[in-house]
């Protein structure tokens, strides 16, 4: 079974590597956004398997889309070290966290499996 995922990030850079990365290891990125409005927009039309949501969204804030997002997981990003998010994280509705440069098709699979395997 695919994985189909919205990536939500303000880079337009990042969006389209991880766009091409995910799609090369079999994730279907089904859609993308920059910020919260697209964001809920875009989870609400493709109802996707994971949304991945970077911490900073410009002058918006990950973690404020991430507890709307309510029939998605969602998997948090950022180039900041995890010990800087803690806090945040662990009061985060998120399934996990990737720092942007272990992100992959793999790391994906394995946080949904733990959430899988958790319930």
């Amino acid at each position: 079974m695919t994985i189909r995922c919205v990536i939500v990030d303000d880079s337009e850079r990042f969006r389209a590597s991880a766009r091409r990365l995910l799609t090369d290891q079999g994730i279907a990125v089904v859609a993308t956004a920059a910020d919260i409005r697209q964001a809920l927009h875009a989870v609400e039309q493709e109802q996707p398997d994971v949304v991945l949501v970077d911490v900073g969204l410009g002058a918006e804030n990950g973690f404020d889309l991430a507890a709307r997002i309510r029939h998605s997981p969602v998997i948090m990003t950022s180039s900041l070290a995890p010990e800087d998010l803690t806090d945040m994280l662990e009061e985060s509705p998120a399934i996990g966290f990737l720092p942007k440069e272990q992100l992959s098709g793999d790391a994906i699979t394995g946080l949904l499996r733990a959430m899988s395997g958790a319930c």
